[in-house]
């Protein structure tokens, strides 16, 4: 008697007592595509659009050349030493081209007697090796000095542009690898 009471109690459960009456489902609502209000084109006016100022383009070779000149001269330095010439760091308060300040010193330093400079190609590479981007300019000496070991050059040239934009300062350190030790220090105006 328990078991049946249980088993007519379950299914009373299980089929449930509707409370209402199902309701009607309603057929889903149309819509139609409004097309926009036609507006004609206004007329094309005398006036010009305005372009947008130009950036001005910095004379980077005129304004490293004087520095590795001088670099060139220091005492002390070993001719065909290697030289591993970091990118330039940009820490003014705007934006510059700075890759182009970077083959600017690339150009100035070719053929030079003093320094064999580290190969571009060898020193993507290592910075790939070392998971350092080719965008990233180092950003300290330390990690020039970490890189320029890593290559094997014996001198690495520090280099950043700062000050206000409009009137940008370059500022490039010659630095012996193995101790750290600034040999050679120039700063200089970048010329427009």
């Amino acid at each position: 008697m328990k078991k049946s009471l249980w088993v007519v109690l379950a299914m009373l459960v299980l089929t449930g007592c509707p409370g209402r009456p199902p309701q009607p489902v309603e057929p889903p609502a149309t819509v139609e595509p409004v097309e926009p209000p036609k507006t004609e084109a206004p007329p094309p006016s005398g006036e010009t659009v305005p372009q947008p100022p130009k950036l001005q383009s910095l004379n980077w070779d005129a304004s490293v050349r004087p520095l590795i000149q001088q670099m060139l001269k220091t005492d002390g330095v070993s001719r065909g030493s290697i030289l591993l010439l970091d990118s330039v760091k940009n820490n003014t308060n705007g934006a510059l081209q700075i890759g182009k300040a970077t083959s600017a010193l690339y150009s100035a330093l070719s053929g030079n007697q003093t320094f064999t400079l580290v190969p571009r190609a060898q020193l993507t590479t290592a910075r790939q090796t070392l998971g350092l981007s080719e965008e990233d300019s180092l950003g300290s000496r330390s990690k020039a000095i970490g890189l320029a070991r890593y290559v094997g050059a014996q001198y690495v040239l520090y280099s950043d542009v700062s000050g206000d934009v409009k009137a940008p300062s370059l500022d490039m350190q010659l630095m012996l690898v193995q101790t750290g030790e600034i040999v050679w220090s120039g700063q200089g105006g970048v010329h427009y």
